[in-house]
């Protein structure tokens, strides 16, 4: 383990100092993948599952850098998530299909396709407490056989979607995004941030994280610009237990307040392509980076569950 020193802040806002430790240190835990993504907290286990897409593996890292392969291959995995059952849910770039992983190991597909034609390569996913899985549909994983087979897109646009716990129905949320990608609720459930990644491959495409309204626990309504990023493009995504929400982005991981302001970052050496929360406190920010997995403590304490 490899630990930055601690002037790795970028104060923008007073508040952001009570969200962090100053004399905290960035770990860099693991340095060898080609791109790192999806990183998911088992809390019962102690440690933390992530994806390096083009090595079409899983791995798994103690709290202390000791890093194993949990899954190769891995069809291309890229996010995670636990449901609240706490079973894996995974997004596989190569199968263009999400998945849940149960407890003796066997693969259910939840998802593959929408009105009888493929999905594109769904990227990222959460669950939400009634159980439904939202997830985002762009179309990275087809665009070479890097990260996945290069295939033309059969759906007409880049969806979000929810998935039905009860009938297995799949029902389009969202249609109106260049490519959505990461995604997270807000910690009472009544809002999901989704972030546009576009501008990764069209310099004239936004690079924003759009919020909606969450209707009845089915529908999204009110879309809107909650934040633009100057640096880079959103996209892993989480929020704490306060309702702020902590993104990847170009120079590391950027917080903003639940009005939109940016409070500060967290500066990180390689690009970062996702993050979550962990530890036993939920207090531990892990960052996929690039090739690398790079954690540091925060006042923060992550929302998700389990």
């Amino acid at each position: 383990m490899v630990t930055v020193p601690s002037s790795i802040y970028e104060i923008r806002d007073p508040r952001f100092r009570q969200l962090i430790v100053p004399s905290a240190g960035l770990d860099e835990l693991y340095s060898d993948c080609r791109w790192a993504e999806g990183p998911v907290w088992f809390a019962d286990l102690n440690c933390l599952l992530f994806s390096d897409i083009p090595n079409q593996r899983m791995l798994r890292c103690s709290p202390g850098g000791d890093v194993s392969v949990f899954r190769e291959p891995s069809n291309f995995t890229n996010g995670n998530t636990r449901d609240r059952q706490g079973r894996l849910i995974s997004c596989e770039h190569g199968t263009r299909r999400v998945t849940r992983t149960e407890v003796d190991g066997s693969i259910t597909v939840l998802a593959d396709s929408f009105e009888g034609k493929r999905l594109n390569s769904p990227n990222d996913v959460v669950v939400r407490s009634d159980g439904s899985v939202w997830f985002t549909d762009p179309t990275y994983g087809i665009l070479s056989d890097y990260e996945g087979y290069r295939a033309e897109p059969e759906q007409p646009t880049r969806n979000v979607y929810r998935l039905d716990p009860a009938s297995g129905a799949l029902s389009l949320v969202a249609d109106d995004f260049r490519q959505p990608n990461g995604l997270a609720f807000s910690p009472d459930e009544t809002m999901l941030y989704v972030a546009d990644s576009a501008r990764s491959h069209d310099e004239t495409a936004p690079s924003h994280i759009r919020v909606f309204d969450v209707e009845d626990g089915t529908r999204l309504v009110n879309g809107r610009v909650f934040c633009d990023l100057d640096n880079g493009i959103p996209d892993g995504l989480r929020t704490d237990t306060a309702g702020n929400v902590w993104t990847s982005a170009g120079d590391g991981v950027h917080c903003f307040a639940p009005d939109g302001t940016l409070l500060g970052k967290i500066l990180v050496p390689q690009t970062v392509a996702n993050l979550t929360f962990g530890g036993l406190r939920r207090n531990r920010l892990f960052i996929t980076a690039t090739r690398s997995l790079y954690a540091v403590y925060t006042t923060a304490t992550g929302a998700q569950y389990p």
